[in-house]
């Protein structure tokens, strides 16, 4: 590999003592870009690039470097899904973001740009005005009064693709949905289906047919619609029952077999071949203990031959393995061993593919790879000031809760230690419902690695990837089942001999500063301290406050999944701060809508009220999650000095503080 790091941004990674003060600036830049997928002709890339508070739209040319087009909304504005529809033409989404943590809004806008930055247009969405700024067409009449998103499909027509559109007279949530053909070039929409199913999905065969459809009406059960053709009846196929469903995931190259992902009664998802015309089924992939992550299939089609499962490390499975890409996947897996990898777009003839490396030491590199000669060549990295080489190990680990459930999860200790008796964060990851901690390379955790810790990732009931039953088993158990995972994975560690019983604490954002805070609640002589990011600390408050509630369904949502309002003050741990007996720091957005910064100073109150130490660090204009690398500088660096007195790790090194917080000791 080519020499790719700056030496400057490795001198705290290179010191060979544990509890080294630690490079904030190097965590909390960041990437060069995200996502990269080079045209079908194979002459540019485009790539996503995230600044402080927006993600931008670039293209490159390939060969030379130089930068032909860039798109850039504003503030709180990303670009979210982009495709080349053409060999010059790329079609992209855009969503709002209110927050690093927040889950990105989709806005319903859709633009199309060619590869020179020429043609660039609105074609459909909420900010249409007359024609869109700086157009050079004017959109058909009538598109500022829909939201589209771009339908995964495979290529019928070069100047056409199929989305699915919601009217925006109709609110958020609780529409039906259709699928129109959306030309590129002059923004027309030509009906193609209508469902019988509100807020629906789409699968389409590979002649770009509309075959399934998938939705939920106001009862919120999910129910898969099929028909045999473009204009054929549609069949109600799938219920959901007991939580399951099953999704559509694409079809074989004939269009005989429909490919679904099957939520099964206990366990992991599986992909299931089913025979349209006998209605036979064949289970063709399960893992024991995760669900698919993501489907692969041939270069340019909707032919799923496997997936990616993230079972401890990612890995690849087929069920066509004699397929091309198949062989070519498991010939890069050998080559790059040790890491994660993934094929992200190829070129349509398939002699060139992009393909992404990554690890939990490693935040990414993408190499081109010829797929004739058999050669890789690196193409750039997502964070070349990081040495993978030099990063703390993380480990895949497991262990079975107190009624027998087992738990996954991820243990990191530090370089250069032996990995026994050590001071340890418990960090716990957000959602709570379907997220995940999984292998791959995390801020938070190298950086508190690099100060001297163990770092525990616990994948506590609740969580997603494992199997519906599993996520199911959290609900209503914010404070109980879940927040017991938590603790038995902390004497798990203690058992293990790598944490110091004396020296424990628990750090989370979102759901995990809500589990940091019940977990001192609730096991006051387990833990040093907490610190909660953007939390939720008053239960009841979620019925009354937040973007949740903006959701047609939210009052559902948090009824079935976090519990009635009369009976969620006994599990919030504002409510609970006089069992507290340790440091707590707190730090929120003024602008936060999921979890508004209310829960934060209702915290501090009780807190300060019951006489627990504890420190603030509040920005009025941040949100879910800190965007404005200053503010995050800040917050790292209170985050080190607030641990340090309880724990004794590394704190930042001299100079990186942002030093302009507004906060309160």
């Amino acid at each position: 590999m080519k020499q790719l790091f700056l030496a400057a941004a490795l001198i705290a990674l290179s010191s060979p003592v544990v509890s080294a003060d630690v490079d904030v600036s190097a965590y909390v830049r960041k990437d060069q870009f995200e996502d990269i997928r080079i045209s079908p002709s194979g002459r540019h890339f485009a790539a996503t690039v995230p600044l402080e508070d927006r993600t931008v739209l670039v293209v490159i040319e390939r060969g030379t470097n130089k930068l032909t087009a860039t798109f850039n909304v504003g503030r709180n504005t990303a670009v979210s899904d982009f495709a080349w529809v053409t060999p010059d033409r790329l079609v992209f989404g855009t969503a709002r973001k209110f927050g690093a943590l927040a889950r990105p809004q989709l806005t319903g806008n859709l633009y199309a740009m060619n590869a020179d930055g020429s043609k660039l247009d609105i074609l459909v969405g909420q900010d249409i005005d007359d024609g869109g700024p700086g157009t050079t067409i004017k959109p058909k009449k009538g598109n500022n009064k829909i939201a589209a998103f771009l339908i995964d499909a495979p290529p019928t027509d070069g100047n056409k693709v199929l989305v699915s559109t919601v009217p925006y007279t109709y609110g958020p949530a609780d529409v039906f949905t259709t699928v129109e053909r959306l030309d590129i070039f002059n923004g027309r929409l030509t009906r193609v289906a209508t469902v019988p199913v509100r807020n629906a999905r789409f699968a389409l065969d590979n002649k770009g047919a509309v075959r399934f459809a998938s939705g939920a009406n106001a009862d919120g059960i999910r129910k898969l619609y099929y028909r045999a053709a473009d204009g054929a009846d549609w069949d109600l196929m799938t219920i959901e029952k007991d939580g399951r469903f099953e999704d559509p995931v694409g079809f074989s190259a004939d269009d005989a077999i429909a490919y679904l992902q099957v939520e099964e009664q206990s366990g992991p998802d599986a992909i299931v071949a089913l025979e349209l015309a006998t209605g036979k089924r064949i289970q063709v992939l399960r893992d024991d203990d995760v669900d698919p992550a993501r489907i692969i299939y041939r270069n340019g089609t909707h032919v799923p031959i496997g997936a990616y499962f993230n079972d401890g490390r990612p890995r690849s499975e087929f069920f066509d393995s004699q397929a091309p890409e198949a062989r070519l996947q498991k010939s890069l897996e050998g080559a790059f061993a040790g890491n994660g990898v993934k094929i992200t777009s190829q070129t349509s003839d398939g002699g060139v593919a992009l393909v992404q490396v990554d690890s939990a030491t490693n935040p990414g590199d993408f190499y081109l790879f010829d797929t004739r000669a058999k050669k890789a060549e690196h193409l750039l990295a997502r964070r070349q000031w990081f040495d993978p080489d030099k990063q703390s190990p993380v480990e895949p680990v497991q262990f079975a809760a107190r009624d027998g459930l087992m738990i996954h999860g991820y243990l990191t200790v530090p370089a250069r230690s032996a990995g026994k008796n050590l001071p340890m964060v418990v960090m716990l990851h957000g959602g709570p419902f379907g997220v995940r901690d999984e292998w791959t390379f995390d801020d938070d955790v190298q950086m508190l690695a690099d100060a001297g810790y163990a770092v525990l990732q616990v994948n506590y009931r609740g969580s997603g990837g494992y199997g519906v039953a599993f996520t199911s088993a959290g609900a209503r158990e914010w404070g109980g089942k879940m927040q017991d995972d938590v603790t038995d994975a902390t004497r798990w560690a203690i058992a293990q001999g790598v944490a110091d019983k004396g020296r424990i604490c628990l750090y989370g954002g979102s759901y995990g500063a809500y589990a940091s805070l019940m977990g001192v609640a609730k096991e006051p002589d387990l833990y040093k301290c907490a610190a909660g990011y953007v939390g939720v600390y008053d239960l009841p408050t979620m019925h009354t406050q937040g973007d949740i509630q903006e959701r047609g369904s939210g009052e559902t949502y948090i009824n079935e999944w976090i519990g009635k309002r009369d009976s969620l003050g006994a599990v919030s741990p504002n409510r609970m701060a006089d069992r507290i007996k340790v440091p707590v720091f707190l730090a929120a957005g003024g602008e936060d809508r999921r979890a508004p910064i209310t829960h934060s100073r209702m915290m501090e109150q009780a807190l300060r009220k019951a006489g627990v130490p504890v420190e603030t660090l509040y920005y009025d204009d941040e949100g879910h999650g800190f965007y404005l690398e200053a503010h995050r500088k800040e917050f790292y660096t209170r985050l080190l000095a607030f641990l340090s007195r309880s724990l004794g790790g590394g704190v930042a090194a001299t100079g990186t503080s942002g030093g302009d917080a507004k906060a309160a000791k």
